[in-house]
């Protein structure tokens, strides 16, 4: 079964911020890894543990140095929601610019 994709309206904005190459990346890899299955856990999709700052969503895909933060709805229809997308550089997480506090 086919999930639908979702962006939610902070992410759109997240993505205006990114390059053109980064968005066409980050677009690639969400049709390939969260088109299906997108709770099973692998190498670059991990479960986001909800005690630890910051909790942006339950779920996160790594793109190289870009990441997807994204929660899934199985009711009524199978939905992902992209509700941030940003930038990891060491120990920091970019979003829009900004940075997210640890």
């Amino acid at each position: 079964m086919a999930y639908d994709i979702r962006f939610g309206d902070e992410a759109d904005e997240h993505m205006a911020e990114l390059t053109a190459r980064q968005r066409a990346r980050v677009l690639d890899a969400v049709d390939r890894q969260l088109l299906h299955e997108p709770t099973k856990e692998t190498r670059n999709r991990k479960r986001m543990q909800p005690d630890k700052t910051p909790f942006i969503a339950p779920w996160e895909l790594r793109v190289d140095e870009l990441r997807v933060y994204y929660d899934v709805e199985e009711e009524p229809g199978a939905v992902v929601k992209i509700t941030a997308v940003g930038i990891k550089v060491r120990n920091r997480i970019l979003i829009a610019r900004r940075e997210i506090e640890p």
